[in-house]
């Protein structure tokens, strides 16, 4: 089967198409000559507009002073954003518009009222109907019109300050115009001032008349009801009954605290008597002159009879006297006791007494108290009213005074003042000569060659043939048969393609579905890898020469390489195919991706096919597991082109583990031969991530100029006797290689490339 090209287009011939803008540069320029000075002409008999500008600052004029009694700068709202634009608005409304019109005649000027000296073309136009008659509206209106085409008000951003801008064609009038809407505007606010002034002076005048009788009456109600009600105020601005109440129960609860006192300590006097207890712990007791004295005789009767004692006998006569003389006295301190007693008692019945007397006294205040408080009520609402009243009247006549002042002595300070006054413009803004004049040339010149570059185009004299590219017939191969079918079946079109392009092409395949031609594997392939020195011949058609690496890492004893030098010896070696082996595990495949991306770099066709069980190897060149891929191809759920997928962070495809069932694709291992000559045929390289397998796992995936690489990140001993079981089992030739301090060559481009 044979592909050939039937390319029958044409290309655009750049060089005879920008060499006919140097073949017409005098019509060129004598057009953009013309053009440049028409629009000459045009600028220099154009009427000549001025334009000048006026500015206001919105800022409070009032002196600190002046200042009404009460008021401050707090108290005015802040001049915000909105503010700014609603003094725009007053600026130019048709009111102030209206008064500089009519004072400085404006409707008698040609330039603001066409009616004037209207030139007959004008007239002739009107009268056939092809422009309208100003005559049908009013002069006032027509004035205003021109006027607002010629103003442009607009506050000043981030200040409050607002430009009047106008234009005239006459520059006196340019500038005399915005200084009078600016003095008309100041007029006004302080017009609308004094309004203000003379309207509060004279809704006040009455105002106060009527609070004053207001509060004389209130004052007199208060008076009255307080001699009616005899509620008599007696100290801290308190009815007298209420203060008398309060007395009283001060008064009463004193009396209640004695009483108290004075029948607890009877009683205490009385038990200590009753119970035959010492008298000595009472203070009421010991307090007593008389007991104090008796006390100082038993002392020393006591004294006595201890001396007598030591000389003479207990029944001796001065013993038992003087003992006799002890016991009077100790019944005389009981006597003296039981008197106290009697006195704390009645000092305690004079306070009961005088309790009682308080609480009935209480009582009648308390009703007088409750009387009281009830007229003390409507008093209090008397006297708040009269108060209010009192209170505004004062509010009143201090306005009124302020508000008479500054209409007696036209004092009306306006919140806006001239900050730049308009000044007579000695320039025109328009026409601008030289702009009007460099734009048109510079329109011209570009549309002239944009019709020249058109024009040749479109004649065909900037066309010519394009290459054509004839692909040479390659033989057929047979493909891998299907599950169900025992036929063999021809290689996918896209890998045949993508074979057949590299004879003529020397740019990367994007993806798989880029190479449809339904061509076949020729032995081309097969040649290359069994001669070395062809392969070394023909690599620099496809190889690029290697960029300088970097220091290589130091070897471990097992002697293994990093990824520049693998893939410096898949390069020279021209190896077709590349098996590498993980014993480690996952982590132990970025291996095979880092090598698969350098030869890729290199210039080299590169395709990697995941054959582990997580898909280790593909899920960091496609960010995901949810591909088609291997699985899918064996299950004849897909196809080549289905299967084959771009590396997002490089120029290398990959075949994905896929999503199929794992152990109805495993049924179709032995196609995997058939697919991976397939594959080589199509791809200088193939690069096979087996993952931790085993001499027996791989040996299908051999073929000629194969090359084994065993993965490891530590040499450890799993790393060992993976590598001495490769070595027994058939492969000699066994390369260790690491994947750690790898650093692509070069800078790498952001989202290009990524650790594996």
């Amino acid at each position: 089967m044979s592909v050939q090209s039937a390319a029958a287009d044409v290309d655009v011939d750049l060089g005879q198409l920008f060499a006919s803008l140097a073949r017409n540069w005098l019509r060129i320029l004598i057009a953009v000559l013309v053009v440049t000075g028409l629009a000459f002409a045009l600028a220099s008999l154009a009427t000549k507009h001025y334009k000048a500008s006026t500015q206001v600052e919105i800022v409070p004029r009032e002196s600190v002073y002046t200042r009404p009694a009460g008021n401050n700068d707090g108290d005015k709202p802040i001049l915000d954003e909105q503010g700014v634009a609603t003094q725009v608005q007053i600026i130019s409304s048709n009111e102030i518009l209206k008064q500089v019109a009519q004072k400085l005649g404006l409707s008698r000027l040609h330039e603001f009222d066409e009616t004037i000296n209207m030139s007959s073309i004008s007239r002739v136009l009107i009268l056939l109907g092809l422009k309208t008659d100003p005559m049908d509206v009013p002069a006032d209106e027509r004035v205003l019109k021109k006027m607002r085409e010629k103003l442009n008000v607009y506050g000043v951003e981030k200040t409050r300050i607002i430009a009047i801008e106008f234009s005239s064609e006459d520059p006196k009038l340019a500038a005399a115009v915005p200084d009078a809407i600016a003095a008309a505007y100041i007029a006004g606010q302080g017009a609308a001032k004094r309004e203000s002034n003379s309207a509060a002076a004279d809704f006040l005048a009455p105002e106060i008349a009527d609070l004053s009788k207001q509060v004389k009456e209130a004052e007199a109600k208060v008076a009255a009801y307080r001699a009616q009600s005899d509620l008599l105020i007696g100290g801290n601005n308190s009815v007298l009954a209420t203060q008398q109440l309060a007395e009283l129960t001060t008064e009463l609860s004193r009396v209640r605290a004695n009483r108290a006192a004075a029948e607890g300590t009877a009683d205490n006097v009385r038990k200590a008597l009753q119970n035959g207890g010492s008298l000595d712990s009472l203070p009421e007791v010991l307090s007593s002159d008389l007991i104090q004295r008796l006390r100082e005789r038993q002392v020393e009767l006591r004294a006595n009879i201890a001396d007598m004692s030591t000389t003479l006998l207990d029944n001796h006569p001065r013993i038992r006297a003087a003992k006799s003389q002890l016991a009077d006295l100790d019944a005389q301190i009981r006597s003296e006791a039981q008197k106290i007693m009697k006195g704390l008692a009645m000092q305690a019945d004079a306070a009961k007494a005088r309790e009682s007397q308080l609480v009935a006294d209480v009582n009648t205040l308390k009703a007088a108290s409750a009387q009281a408080g009830e007229q003390q009520v409507d008093l209090d609402a008397l006297q708040r009213d009269a108060a209010a009243k009192r209170q505004q009247l004062e509010l009143y006549l201090t306005n009124y005074r302020e508000a008479a002042s500054r209409q007696d002595r036209n004092y009306v300070p306006v919140d806006a003042r001239v900050v730049s006054a308009a000044s007579v413009p000695s320039e025109p803004y328009f026409p601008k000569i030289g702009p009007i004049v460099g734009a048109a040339a510079a329109a011209s010149l570009l549309l002239t060659a944009v019709f020249t570059l058109l024009r040749e185009l479109f004649s065909g004299r900037a066309m010519r043939p394009a290459r054509r590219v004839r692909l040479e017939p390659i033989d057929e191969v047979p493909m891998p048969p299907a599950a169900h079918e025992e036929t063999p079946i021809r290689p996918e079109p896209a890998v045949a393609s993508a074979f057949a392009n590299r004879a003529t092409e020397a740019q990367w395949p994007d993806t798989a579905a880029d190479i449809e031609a339904p061509v076949t594997v020729a032995a081309e392939r097969t040649e290359q890898a069994e001669s070395p020195v062809t392969t070394e011949a023909a690599a620099p058609e496809f190889v690029s020469e290697p960029e300088p690496v970097a220091a290589p890492r130091p070897r471990s004893v097992l002697g293994e390489i990093d990824i520049e030098k693998a893939a410096e010896k898949l390069i020279a070696s021209g190896a077709a195919r590349a098996i590498f082996v993980s014993p480690e595990g996952d982590e132990a495949a970025a291996s095979a991706v880092l090598v698969a991306r350098e030869v890729s770099d290199a210039g080299l066709r590169v395709l990697l096919m995941d054959l582990t069980a997580s898909g280790a190897a593909s899920r960091p060149m496609l960010d995901s597991g949810l591909f088609p891929g291997i699985t899918n191809l064996l299950a004849s759920q897909a196809q080549f082109s289905d299967v084959i997928h771009g590396d997002l962070y490089s120029d290398c495809h990959v075949v994905p583990v896929g999503t199929a069932d794992p152990v109805l694709a495993m049924r179709a291992a032995d196609r995997l031969p058939i697919i991976m000559q397939s594959l080589t045929t199509a791809y200088d390289l193939v690069v096979v991530e087996c993952g931790p397998a085993d001499a027996q796992g791989i040996s299908r995936l051999g073929g000629d100029a194969t090359e084994v690489f065993l993965s490891m990140l530590e040499p450890d001993d799993e790393v060992t006797q993976a590598a001495v079981k490769l070595i027994e089992s058939g492969y000699p030739d066994l390369t260790l290689v690491t994947p750690l301090g790898h650093e692509p060559p070069g800078t790498p481009v952001p989202g290009r490339r990524s650790a594996a």
